[in-house]
């Protein structure tokens, strides 16, 4: 069962409504093990900027934190899937924080079928509420026996997955899609402890690379298909990936 907390108080009917009733905030969602999370300060950043670009206001890292801690100590776990979501109703002093608790999650390892669709998102650099085209676009995917959809512009440019981001293998480097999407947690500790480089991409460049992956907060999958183009799962490239990730350090909240 979800546990959900607003402004660090078990939520009620009557907090509840602002987040029934508005689509305007933004959150990011990690992954708790032992009260630790990988990438604490890009997930504070993240939600530090989001809220000066979207509410023109300062947000307390320090009362994200405590927040976090007293939801996961309410809940009496210390594994979990947790959101913090950010919302600031207009004349409010103050954002106001939902934080939500769940069952850990991991991604499934096996290798991913992706579907190509044509939509970008609005404001792709923000990890915000009210992904209607996304979710319709994976709901699709997942009923046409994908895994994933993978989000491209008009012009066949590739951006990042529905829920995820991708990269392609050549062979030498991992190559990050070089085009307006969400810096996820995963790719941003990644990118850097990887032979990484940044690259324009369109539908039509897929059958030149030889492996793909995807990665989320959840973790990371290789890619063994996207539409009519098959990849090879590359053991070696995985256990690399796997080596990386291995490597960060969790932070204590």
């Amino acid at each position: 069962m979800t546990y959900i907390e607003i402004n660090g108080s078990p939520a009620t009917a009557d907090t509840l409504r602002l987040p029934a009733l508005t689509s305007y905030g933004h959150f990011t969602a990690m992954q708790i093990r032992d009260a630790r999370v990988r990438g604490l300060d890009l997930h504070l950043e993240r939600l530090r900027s989001a809220t000066r670009e979207l509410f023109d206001g300062d947000l307390d890292t320090g009362r994200v934190r405590a927040d976090i801690r007293h939801a996961l100590d309410a809940a009496d776990v210390r594994d979990a899937s947790l959101r913090v979501y950010v919302y600031w109703p207009e004349g409010d002093e103050r954002a106001t924080l939902m934080v939500t608790v769940r069952p850990p999650q991991t991604m499934p390892t096996g290798p991913k079928s992706v579907m190509s669709v044509p939509y970008v998102r609005v404001l792709p650099h923000i990890k915000h509420l009210g992904g209607f085209g996304q979710n319709h676009y994976l709901t699709a995917a997942l009923r046409a026996g994908h895994d994933e959809a993978l989000l491209t512009d008009p012009r066949g440019v590739v951006a990042e997955g529905a829920i995820t981001n991708i990269a392609f293998w050549d062979g030498e480097s991992v190559i990050w899609p070089d085009a307006p999407s969400l810096l996820g947690i995963t790719m941003a500790l990644l990118e850097p402890r990887l032979p990484s480089t940044r690259r324009h991409i369109t539908l039509a460049d897929l059958s030149s690379y030889r492996s793909a992956f995807l990665t989320n907060s959840q973790g990371f999958a290789p890619v063994r298909r996207i539409d009519e183009v098959e990849y090879t799962v590359d053991a070696g490239l995985m256990r690399q990936v796997a080596e990386a990730y291995d490597a960060v350090a969790w932070d204590a909240i």
